[in-house]
């Protein structure tokens, strides 16, 4: 029989009504829900909610909601018997995995979370930094338009490697613009700017990661239960410390998702079970591999039970 992963969604599957389905079939998923207004000190459920979709796009909403989501979701696996052979999470969540393998508490990594929004939106002036995702060019292709970019002085970077021809690069502005039409003139099919409010997993993030450092270093994070595949480094950690310097470093570094999961694919994984917050990772991992494997997404106790059964 195979192993099982679980994947945790990060920003950009944020959606008005998640968690809420979770909160309402399971006692231990409601007071996660509780857990968060409490450490937050506002009612961040009723955004998650009610919305307004704006505000729950916000990186400073979007980060700890998606977090609480995908913790809620977990308490839905409580009884289930399913346990995972490893956790990964897609950027912010990285943090959601390491609430899973019990490395730091839910209330901390609320909390950090919600900080890490706030660094990363004041990390570089509004209008100065960007990302967009390439679409049907090669990583190698690529990476060379944004070293020559680079090399003539506009700051680019991939940010993003989430499968075979869909990668997101973020930099400055004119660097963005640059590698964006030169991509397309060696043949990249899109070239798509994302509504984002920075250039995150790009060199500009430098302030951000290191005030995120000072606000990491006081939370107590024990060794994993289960081994974590970090976004920075695309292997598997169970060290408390080498976990928590791994969020450190995937501020300003790549987030190596089809590394993350061909690393998984290699190990023996066949069942990824995508927890609380859409279905975006899932299709990235079908578009890594097609044949094989089960794919998941689970919010809901049917959503559980079909992959229960699937695996009966």
């Amino acid at each position: 029989m195979g192993k099982t992963a679980f994947l945790f969604p990060g920003q950009g599957s944020q959606a008005i009504g998640m968690g809420t389905t979770a909160a309402a079939e399971n006692n231990a998923a409601r007071k996660v829900m509780t857990k968060a207004d409490e450490a937050l000190g506002f009612r961040l459920t009723e955004l998650m909610e009610n919305g307004p979709e704006e505000e729950l796009k916000k990186t400073v909403n979007a980060q700890p909601a998606l977090l609480t989501a995908s913790t809620a979701a977990l308490q839905l696996f409580s009884e289930s018997g399913l346990q995972p052979d490893y956790v990964a999470g897609h950027s912010l969540g990285e943090y959601s995995a390491l609430v899973a393998a019990n490395v730091v508490e839910f209330e901390d990594a609320v909390l950090a979370v919600r900080k890490r929004g706030e660094l990363m939106e004041a990390a570089v002036p509004a209008g100065e930094g960007g990302m967009a995702a390439v679409m049907g060019m090669e990583r190698e292709a690529l990476e060379a338009v944004v070293s020559e970019v680079n090399e003539q002085g506009s700051p680019v970077q991939l940010a993003n490697l989430n499968a075979p021809n869909q990668i997101v690069m973020s930099g400055s502005s004119n660097g963005i613009k640059v590698a964006g039409e030169r991509a397309k003139e060696q043949g990249a099919r899109r070239v798509v700017p994302l509504n984002v409010s920075g250039p995150f997993h790009s060199p500009l993030m430098k302030p951000a990661r290191e005030q995120l450092q000072e606000v990491l270093a006081p939370i107590g994070f024990r060794d994993s239960e289960v081994p974590v595949v970090t976004n920075a480094h695309a292997s598997a950690a169970t060290d408390a410390e080498t976990l928590k310097e791994a969020l450190v470093t995937q501020v300003t570094a790549p987030v190596l998702w089809e590394d993350s999961i061909r690393f998984l694919l290699d190990d023996g994984v066949d069942t990824f079970i995508e927890i609380g917050g859409g279905q975006v990772l899932a299709g990235l991992v079908k578009k890594i591999q097609r044949r094989g494997i089960q794919v998941f997404s689970v919010e809901s106790q049917a959503d559980l039970d079909a992959v229960l059964e699937a695996k009966a």
